[in-house]
């Protein structure tokens, strides 16, 4: 069969600095094409190379060819009859790919005008339909929208609406979902299977996430250094990886059908733009490097079959079977008293590959980030060659732990105001209108939900230590209704945060030292005691204490994570409050972190509160869990009980929409995956009755008179064993992992 687009010995320097490296694939016509990758790796490069969308410092070299028509060299006016007609684009960013003074719906007519000799009206109409094709609802209203108008996933389906509009014969896909809900990823990844059908295009799906990868392509190209060091199709590449930094990439993703495992971390960080060293750029991150690796740079060679890789040891994987845990070491975490720890079958002895460099624990850090000018690994993170034995018996045998954090019916609104010089009142924003949390020392509870469900503001009634606006908290059994000034400050020791983002957290004219220290002055603690608390704060965290000089912007975003862990446990905290602290991270660096969080949690008898989008990560770390929507409290319990048998609808939405990294079991769970319609209700209004009931799927199908019940009658918590409550009229369990 012809290919529509072949890529050949594809190159691009940045200002004379290699980014894409010789990089070489075909598509067939309605083919999937996964690349992944960690950042840097040039996956969107390669992307953006395709289409001759690379900013002017870029020099382009190789071949790309559309069914036989060379598209680089060639000049503008060739390239844009191509963009948006032949090949499409859906960029990761819609709001910034849209233009903002402009409506959606006469952006789309201008791209179909652009390649189709037809008059305005017919345009626009084209444009509505294509609307509706994606999903939108009331599509001949929306539009007349603007850009900002639309929320995140909206965005997106209209940029995929655009991308289809003249039937192309490739859509390249650049991190499509990134940043969106995972229900709403699950509908954006829906509509791109729709543009895909109607138009027959080939798709080149740029991603991270390898849940995503695993339930669309049929082909998976695995990125490094700015080349692809591994091709096979998804289900053989899945399921029988032969090149040892795919095998990090698979090990290293939390899984949603298993219960918190060790992660498996990959040392070290990836090669910066022209500093690659001669032979594998892999190597020095590879635990099977050998002289012969770093000697000269492997070729991309079939193994088996079309199943290609670029490693010298990829025989020798394949004839030992060899799986993440039988190449990478894994630290070892200690039992957390009165909390699940990671629980997982032992695996078998490891088999021993000729000629491969183990490394001793010193070389191992404890986040996988490897170890440079002298950083090491702190105690209690040694490298273990197998998965960490079940620590769940000694836990459970621990009295039950005291609690920490009671919140009981927590309230928060925001004035909506109107009015310029005088501003008046004229409506409410009812962020959180009945939270309960409850968390024991030891513990980690998850709050899950949605954007927009009252997740973060909950966090800042907590950290306010203030009496709340409707509710109450309790902290170490301590109301904060009436707290003095001097109770307000010795609390505020006893819970710290770790923000999202740790460049935006950390200030860059600070060095590390001084930022770790600032909690302690804010303490009263003095200058000499303060400083000598750094080293072993560093230690503590994995990193080097002769590096307490540094600027953040000297170290990577999993360091960086790292020093704002530091500065929280400055104070000596028993409750860590964490804002996604993760979602930034490549997922080899994030395997890392969450299992330094897991160590620091056994180890100091902490308890935290964990605010996460990735229902992956929840299962690996957390106890309990519980699911908010719209303000309010949904289901709670203990983490297993609530995502192996979910009673509320909502809940089973959520869990339905994560991906596996099994392309087998995920398209067998896209058949009955469930597609919440829509973006959640505006929290301006007060609902009654049931608030989820306009987009569930149980309330579709129940009789009038249960109906009735759901829209007058507000459910309240229903036990459903020890530790599950739901609030739903009609709980049922359904199996959605």
């Amino acid at each position: 069969m012809t290919s529509v687009l072949e890529v050949s010995g594809l190159e691009v320097d940045f200002d004379g600095t290699p980014a894409v490296r010789g990089v070489d694939f075909a598509l067939q016509r309605g083919e999937v094409l996964g690349l992944v990758g960690e950042s840097g790796s040039g996956k969107s490069a390669t992307a953006l190379a395709v289409l001759g969308l690379l900013p002017g410092n870029a020099v382009v070299r190789g071949s790309v060819r559309l069914d036989g028509t060379e598209l680089v060299g060639a000049s503008d006016r060739a390239l844009s009859k191509v963009r948006g007609s032949r090949i499409s684009m859906v960029f990761q960013d819609p709001l910034s790919a849209f233009t903002p003074v402009y409506r959606i719906g006469d952006q789309i007519a201008e791209a179909v005008r652009a390649h189709q000799d037809i008059p305005r009206e017919r345009a626009r109409a084209r444009a509505v339909e294509l609307l509706d094709l994606v999903g939108i609802p009331e599509p001949h209203v929306r539009a007349g929208s603007y850009p900002h108008e639309f929320s995140g996933g909206m965005r997106q389906r209209a940029m995929i609406a655009m991308a289809m509009a003249n039937d192309p014969d490739v859509i390249l896909a650049d991190e499509p979902t990134t940043a969106l809900d995972v229900t709403i990823q699950a509908q954006v990844l829906d509509v791109l299977r729709t543009a895909q059908r109607e138009t027959g295009a080939a798709l080149v799906l740029v991603s991270h996430d390898l849940g995503v990868i695993a339930g669309a392509a049929d082909r998976v190209a695995v990125m490094y250094a700015g080349r692809i060091v591994e091709t096979a199709s998804a289900e053989d590449l899945f399921a029988r990886p032969r090149m040892p930094y795919t095998l990090g990439l698979i090990g290293a993703v939390p899984r949603l059908d298993v219960a918190g495992e060790v992660l498996v971390p990959i040392p070290g960080s990836p090669p910066g733009a022209g500093s690659l060293a001669p032979g594998c750029p892999f190597a020095p991150r590879c635990p099977l490097a050998e002289d012969a690796c770093r000697g000269e740079e492997p070729e991309l060679r079939a193994v088996d079959g079309e199943h290609l890789a670029a490693c010298v040891r990829a025989d020798e994987i394949v004839a030992q079977g060899l799986g993440p845990l039988d190449v990478f070491p894994v630290p070892t975490i200690p039992a957390a008293r009165g909390a699940r720890v990671p629980e997982v079958p032992e695996a078998p002895e490891v088999p021993e590959v000729p000629g491969g460099e183990q490394p001793s624990d010193g070389e191992q850090a404890s986040d996988g980030e490897q170890p440079s000018d002298g950083e090491q690994p702190s105690d209690g993170a040694q490298a273990s060659g197998s998965r960490q034995t079940s620590g769940a018996a000694a836990a459970s045998e621990q009295p039950p732990a005291e609690t920490v954090l009671d919140v009981r019916g927590l309230v928060k609104t925001f004035p909506v105001l109107k009015g310029t010089a005088f501003k008046r009142r004229v409506g409410s924003v009812h962020a959180v209108d009945g939270v309960d949390l409850r968390i024991r020392r030891g513990e980690t509870l998850a709050l899950v939900g949605e954007s927009g469900s009252g997740k973060s503001t909950t966090l800042f009634e907590l950290l306010n230590l203030v009496r709340p606006e409707g509710g109450e908290i309790e902290l170490f059994g301590q109301s904060l209704d009436g707290l003095g000034k001097a109770a307000r400050r010795a609390l505020r020791g006893q819970v710290q945060i770790v923000f999202q983002d740790p460049m935006a957290s950390l200030d860059p004219r600070m060095t590390v030292g001084d930022i770790i220290a600032e909690p302690l002055h804010a303490q009263g603690v003095d200058r000499r005691t303060a400083g000598g608390r750094i080293p072993g704060l560093l230690e503590q965290v994995g990193l080097d204490p002769a590096h307490a000089t540094r600027f953040p912007h000297e170290f990577s975003g999993g360091q960086r994570q790292r020093i704002g862990i530091a500065r929280a446990l400055s104070v000596g905290p028993q409750l860590l409050v964490l804002d996604e602290p993760v979602s930034a991270l490549d997922v080899s660096v994030q395997a890392g972190v969450l299992n330094l969080l897991q160590r620091l949690k056994a180890e100091l008898g902490l308890a935290y509160l964990f605010v996460s989008h990735d229902l992956s990560v929840v299962r690996h770390i957390a106890d309990r869990v519980s699911v908010v929507y719209l303000g309010r409290t949904v289901e709670a319990g203990a983490v297993d009980e609530v995502f192996e048998r979910p009673r509320h609808p909502y809940t089973q939405a959520l869990l339905s929409a994560v991906p596996l990294p099994d392309p087998v079991r995920e398209r067998e769970r896209q058949r009955t995956r469930i597609l919440l319609p829509g973006d959640p209700p505006s929290p301006t209004r007060r609902y009654e009755g049931c608030r989820f009931r306009g987009r569930c799927p149980v309330y579709a199908d129940l009789g009038a008179e249960e109906q009735a019940r759901c829209a007058s009658e507000v459910p309240v918590d229903q036990e459903h064993g020890d530790d599950h409550v739901a609030a739903c009229h009609f709980p049922r369990v359904r199996e959605v992992v």
